[in-house]
């Protein structure tokens, strides 16, 4: 008798772990790179500023309810139009995103930051020394256009160095009248009568402060730009003489470049007619006392803004006009100027119909 036997199969080996595929792996390794890009592309800041187009203010006209040049005590004339002073904005602290995105939009160039930040300077020392700089143009401005109109002008010892022959004798403010026995007009001419002076010298001069008038003997010192020229220590500034008053009342602006077009407004503001014919005027550059416009940055943002403001012509120095006559919008009159005479003549001829120098 034969027996029947079963044979019982052998138990299955356990299931294989399977580890991540390749594709899935590749998966995470580019979704990680993403991520890190982006982190590294919005949060982490790039060390360039973004220049673009500015605000542009109506030097004629008002901010916040008040003029933004008013005369007091003396006589003004009515005005029309706009005469606009344009500006240039600049963006810090960007991410690399921010950055990219702004100078895709084409409105806005990008600048290494060092250029506009010296190593160690922060931003609160940055936008003061670009508000003194805002208030001597309006000084400026102020000199150039009473100058022009004629009206007398005094210099007077804006600083005093520390240490020098000026020292505890000149004190500051002090209108200076005389240098060397040299009458002194213009800030320039301190500067011409120390010309033929040595440290060592004795000189005298003469200066009213407070409605006093007093001389003194000075030993000169020694400059320390190394010109052989004795030295006085003081800053002389020139300043109008006049027995009105001229205020600019514009915060949040910084710079120099706004002078020419606030001495247009005071000129137009003190003389009859409308120096502009009504139309709507812009333009930029810095002036000196003696009413020479000297070029300024930025020169095609503020062009955009000015179209953009409504002007159809634009006042440029003559330095800056190579580039203004490549970049300047389409429709937008480029008027050069080499000094506020020359502004005043060109508007002048403009409202006439006659033909205005050109870049």
């Amino acid at each position: 008798m034969s027996e029947t036997v079963t044979t019982a199969p052998a138990p299955a080996p356990p299931p294989r772990e399977r580890g991540l595929t390749r594709r899935t792996w590749t998966l995470i390794v580019s979704f990680l790179v993403v991520a890190a890009l982006g982190l590294l592309g919005g949060f982490a800041r790039v060390p360039y500023v973004a220049l673009g187009p500015g605000p542009t203010y109506d030097v004629l006209g008002k901010v916040k309810d008040a003029d933004v040049i008013s005369v007091e005590g003396q006589n003004t004339f009515p005005t029309n139009g706009t005469l606009r002073m344009t500006t240039v904005s600049l963006t810090d602290d960007m991410s690399l995103f921010g950055a990219l995105g702004l100078w895709l939009s084409g409105r806005y160039a990008l600048a290494p930051r060092e250029e506009f930040f010296k190593p160690g300077e922060s931003e609160e020392e940055v936008q003061r020394n670009n508000e003194l700089a805002f208030s001597e143009s309006q000084t400026s401005a102020e000199v150039a256009a009473l100058d022009y109109l004629g009206y007398p002008g005094k210099v007077i010892a804006n600083q005093v160095t520390k240490g020098s022959p000026a020292e505890n004798v000149i004190p500051l403010g002090a209108r200076i009248i005389s240098v060397n026995g040299k009458q002194v007009q213009s800030s320039a001419d301190v500067s011409a009568a120390l010309e033929n002076t040595k440290p060592g010298d004795r000189i005298e001069v003469a200066f009213e402060k407070d409605g006093t008038s007093k001389s003194t003997q000075l030993t000169l010192g020694t400059r320390d730009d190394g010109r052989p020229a004795g030295f006085i220590g003081i800053s002389p500034v020139d300043r109008a003489d006049v027995p009105f008053k001229i205020k600019i009342s514009l915060s949040d602006v910084g710079g120099p470049s706004a002078g020419l077009i606030f001495a247009l407004a005071i000129v137009d503001k003190l003389t009859p007619g409308e120096l502009n014919g009504g139309r709507a005027i812009a333009g930029t550059g810095e002036i000196t006392g003696d009413g020479t416009v000297k070029p300024i940055g930025g020169i095609a943002f503020k062009m955009v803004a000015a179209k953009e403001a409504g002007a159809t012509a634009f006042l440029v120095p003559s330095a800056n006009c190579t580039d203004a006559k490549q970049q300047a919008p389409e429709g937008l009159t480029l008027i050069k100027v080499e000094n506020l005479k020359d502004a005043v003549s060109s508007l002048e001829a403009l409202n006439k119909g006659e033909p205005t120098p050109g870049c």
